[in-house]
């Protein structure tokens, strides 16, 4: 799986762009480059779709390391691991029997999006399983992403060349494209364009970046980790009629 998504889509952390980039033997990419680079990683089932000069999924299918892609009324998931519950969510949710966790992740999305009943770390808490997915929503430009507790599905993100945000669960394509400027994306986390990063787990407390260094001394992008001195005002209860879009706003 791959995602790049442009700086006026995706605001990352600071901390995750690293001056050492720009001395690394290694350079960062642009993103049609990296998307050759998955390609090339992928030559037989790869396919990609770009949305304008904005932002880009790019995906392969794996029976075997079960990967997931889904497309509906204009957003798009593609969805790494299993969730254990899946069939209990699918009657909570009501939706059909046949409903997959690229299709359920995008309808819960909606759900908060459209009506918002409970936050969404509450809604991210009821998923039992090991998961990475990442949604791109094409009618509002929103990105959310997010990773399971358990950190048995990893995520990297990084930031490419031109600035854009990049998110695979390949570290090696993460290394080859953004140098030094990357790091694991921290489990249990989610991010959202209008909110940017937070723990699902700990809504009321901070992320703190934390100096990444590599084997060969430099300091990378930071790995981020809840800090347990710190606390902020969690994201509120809303009521039907409000609309999960202006989540950031509101926190």
């Amino acid at each position: 799986m791959l995602g790049i998504f442009k700086n006026n889509l995706v605001n990352p952390p600071e901390e995750l762009n690293s001056p050492a980039s720009l001395n690394s033997s290694t350079k960062s990419k642009l993103p049609n480059e990296i998307l050759q680079g998955f390609i090339s990683h992928n030559p037989s089932n790869a396919f990609s779709m770009s949305f304008g000069n904005d932002a880009l999924l790019a995906y392969s299918p794996s029976i075997k390391d079960h990967r997931l892609f889904c497309g509906l009324d204009n957003m798009y998931c593609a969805f790494l691991g299993s969730l254990n519950n899946l069939n209990n969510l699918i009657k909570q949710y009501r939706l059909s029997k046949g409903t997959n966790e690229a299709m359920f992740i995008i309808e819960a999305y909606r759900t908060l999006r459209d009506r918002g009943p409970y936050p969404a770390d509450q809604v991210l808490k009821e998923l039992d399983g090991s998961f990475g997915f990442v949604i791109y929503d094409n009618k509002n430009g929103t990105v959310f992403i997010a990773s399971g507790s358990n950190g048995q599905i990893g995520l990297f993100w990084g930031i490419a060349t031109d600035g854009s945000v990049v998110i695979s669960e390949n570290l090696e394509l993460i290394k080859a494209s953004c140098a030094k400027s990357f790091a694991p994306f921290p489990p249990g986390c989610m991010f959202h364009s209008g909110h940017g990063l937070m723990s699902y787990e700990h809504p009321t407390r901070k992320m703190k970046p934390m100096p990444r260094i590599d084997s060969e001394g430099v300091m990378c992008g930071a790995n981020f980790h809840v800090d347990s001195q710190s606390r902020k005002s969690t994201m509120p209860r809303v009521g039907s009629e409000a609309n999960w879009a202006t989540w950031g706003s509101q926190a």
